[in-house]
């Protein structure tokens, strides 16, 4: 049995693990590895691009990076998530606002120390992308379109500093980011439809809450429309394996997606919406795999 004590740390550290999502940054460093080993460096040894330590520091500061976000946005975004979460909110809430400052502190001087050990370029990028993750979470998401752009951007920017570091500027690269960075500006505009009521009750100037449910479903409908462009040029244009089946179930729940949008009146129908897109995106990563199934076992020598 656990003390007191140890009760009150373990509570802490899963108050902890919550503010920073943890499962979220595990998902973010296997994307990264798989993009690196499938798609940005399939050319190069498995284990040359596995052990390459200039990418594990590049993971490392991406990882740090985007858990010092979520504290500082946890940090802006207390009062709102009281009202949109409430459970979750008691949760994060068992660390002190303090404690959470001094981890973000931390983290992000751990996240350029990672990087200066690659080269300078990579502590001015992240260095940007600190001070951008900060702007966003203390002005410019309470600012309709601005913030939704913005947050796409910064979510996909991790990729951005392996994509940088490898140089490859293939055409299908640039494709498959554009069907993610969709995919992404629908789910931060579902999560605004979801989070309508705090954001309003906190003068939080969103799109839902400028413009309307209506026009909001709107933009998601012409969003997701414009997913079957990438999706229709990565299916007919190049080579992607297996990974073909991905994109049709994509277009399936993307079509499900469409027929629940123009019936969802409440918070629990946009968290269902919110969900199918965070299932795309998670089986996007995994579905990497697909592109050659028998790519790992013919670098591993």
């Amino acid at each position: 049995m656990f003390s007191r004590r140890q009760k009150h740390i373990l509570l802490k550290f899963f108050s902890l693990f919550s503010v920073i999502r943890g499962y979220n940054i595990l998902i973010i460093i296997i994307a990264q590895y798989l993009t690196a080993i499938y798609i940005l460096a399939h050319d190069l040894p498995l284990r040359e691009v596995v052990f390459d330590l200039n990418l594990f520091m590049l993971v490392l500061a991406s990882s740090a990076t985007i858990a010092g976000g979520y504290i500082i946005n946890s940090f802006y975004d207390s009062e709102k998530d009281l009202i949109n979460r409430p459970i979750k909110s008691q949760l994060d809430r068992l660390v002190s606002q303090n404690t959470k400052l001094s981890f973000y502190f931390l983290l992000n001087f751990i996240a350029v120390i990672m990087a200066s050990y690659v080269s300078f370029r990579a502590v001015i990028f992240f260095s940007l992308y600190i001070f951008g993750i900060w702007l966003y979470s203390h002005k410019l998401k309470k600012l309709p379109f601005i913030g939704n752009l913005t947050s796409a951007i910064l979510t996909i920017t991790p990729f951005f500093a392996i994509f940088i570091y490898y140089r490859n500027f293939e055409t299908v690269i640039f494709v498959h980011a554009t069907f993610l960075f969709l995919i992404i500006s629908m789910r931060e505009l579902t999560k605004d439809l979801e989070n309508i009521k705090g954001d309003l009750v906190q003068n939080y100037h969103t799109i839902p809450v400028v413009y309307g449910e209506k026009a909001s479903k709107i933009m998601l409908t012409v969003l997701t429309l414009l997913t079957l462009i990438p999706s229709y040029l990565v299916l007919y244009k190049f080579e992607i394996g297996h990974m073909y089946l991905f994109f049709y179930t994509c277009i399936l729940l993307l079509v499900v997606f469409l027929l629940l949008l123009w019936l969802s009146k409440t918070k629990t129908h946009y968290l269902i919406l919110h969900n199918i897109l965070k299932f795309i995106i998670v089986a996007g990563v995994f579905s990497i795999l697909l592109i050659n199934v028998d790519l790992v076992l013919s670098r591993i020598f």
